[in-house]
């Protein structure tokens, strides 16, 4: 197995915090770790506390090293859609070479003449090449090794609000791990989520989480827009643990075991008992009076959904609707999603064995971008583990590496986000 192709992805949700250690041939998956726990110190896909979010962390980390046995010193980060913002861009050089034929020197001038000035308080996450062109000559994926005079590349440009990639970076470093790339994490899932005409017709990819749902749109091929709204699985739980006057952690399990979202489809023979909180009595619910509540909460989420597509200028959308993240596997979701957007819609699961839950689509799409863009770019990546682990062993020293970025001497991430450490205490 050649180290060089695995990867760590570290998936920073409001419900949990989510650890992958993958192996990628040919496009395949191979999961041989996995850390997934209850988040602390997130709301709303915000960090609200420092050092809750490090200790979950490093739960999820010791969880998914336990499984093979080594330490890990490097992941894959993803960054959440709320405060994100899309930025087309375009970048033009002159190629360089005497012989005018495109080489990744020429590549890498023409996306950083792309990156456009930043407001001080944002920083930049990704730069999404859409098309280069050469001499005129458009729609090109790769124009290395073609000859031209001039160069020319359609990007997007995806920034967030610095203070929120600040408190991201500063949990990732205090929990002992340095960060191979970052990629916002709609765009690294949404990409693989959705098929090719998925995202050239007009697709939006809604993951709804525990704490937030993230909304993003694809369109001829690129990521149109990305957004967040603060409501998810975890307000269900609330309003069934109030209503049926139980403890959140009883209702949390009633949702999953019992749970239905179209009324119109739940079970009205389907009896359970519900322990009543703070008394030693039980009292009995069936399927379909618990999916009145849930339905009512879940259709005030998908109509929050329809007001930001139209807030954001999206009156369309030919391709439908994808489905992912937790709150996505209860039975009756896609129904009423199709009842509310009055749109085609399904649910995507990866396809991988140990990860096919929608609430790992963030995690597999963080490893499969990371690795389509080291195919890109030419990159060989250095192995992300540390040394096999001993019993009690301590956690390796932060020490930040710099991510290769397609030719020596080229700005790497790593040092990109010192630079946000430094500009933001100055």
């Amino acid at each position: 197995m050649s180290q060089t192709d695995m990867y760590v992805s570290l998936d920073i949700g409001s419900s949990s915090v989510k650890v992958l250690i993958g192996e990628m041939t040919d496009r395949s998956l191979h999961v041989i770790g996995v850390g997934n726990v209850k988040s602390e110190g997130i709301r709303k896909g915000a960090i609200v506390d420092i050092d809750a979010t490090v200790q979950s962390i490093k739960k999820a980390v010791e969880q998914a090293e336990r499984m093979i046995g080594m330490s890990i010193r490097e992941v894959v980060l993803g960054i959440p859609a709320n405060q994100a913002m899309l930025q087309q861009v375009k970048g033009v050089v002159a190629v360089n070479s005497e012989n005018r034929e495109i080489t990744d020197d020429d590549l890498d001038r023409v996306m950083h003449s792309a990156e456009v000035m930043i407001p001080a308080e944002r920083e930049l996450v990704n730069i999404i090449p859409q098309q280069f062109i050469v001499d005129d000559l458009d729609e090109i994926k790769d124009p290395r090794g073609m000859i031209g005079v001039r160069l020319e590349m359609d990007a997007t440009l995806a920034t967030t609000s610095k203070t929120l990639l600040h408190n991201i970076l500063r949990c990732v470093e205090r929990a002992g791990l340095q960060i191979r790339e970052i990629y916002l994490q709609p765009l690294a899932a949404g990409y693989f989520a959705l098929s090719e005409d998925e995202k050239s017709h007009g697709t939006a990819y809604i993951d709804i989480g525990g704490g937030s749902t993230t909304i993003a749109v694809f369109g001829d091929g690129r990521l149109v827009s990305a957004s967040a709204l603060p409501i998810g699985g975890d307000h269900i739980t609330k309003d069934l643990s109030i209503i049926l006057k139980t403890t959140t952690g009883q209702a949390e399990q009633i949702k999953h075991q019992y749970g239905h979202a179209y009324y119109d489809d739940a079970s009205e023979d389907e009896l359970f008992e519900v322990p009543v909180a703070g008394v030693d009595t039980k009292d009995q619910y069936s399927q379909k009076y618990i999916s009145e509540i849930i339905g009512v909460r879940l259709e005030e989420l998908f109509e929050m959904v329809l007001d930001e597509l139209y807030q954001s200028g999206i009156r369309d959308l030919p391709g439908g609707v994808v489905l992912t993240g937790g709150v996505s596997k209860l039975e009756g979701v896609p129904q009423l999603a199709r009842e509310v957007l009055q749109t085609r819609v399904r649910v995507y699961v990866p396809e991988f064995i140990g990860v096919r839950e929608p609430g790992y689509s963030t995690a597999v799409g963080l490893i499969r971008y990371a690795k389509m863009e080291d195919e890109f770019f030419g990159n060989r990546g250095e192995s992300p583990f540390g040394e096999t682990m001993e019993p009690a062993a301590a956690a390796p020293p932060v020490k930040r590496k710099k991510a290769e970025r397609g030719r020596e001497g080229q700005e790497k991430v790593v040092d990109r986000m010192k630079k946000i450490f430094d500009k933001f205490f100055e």
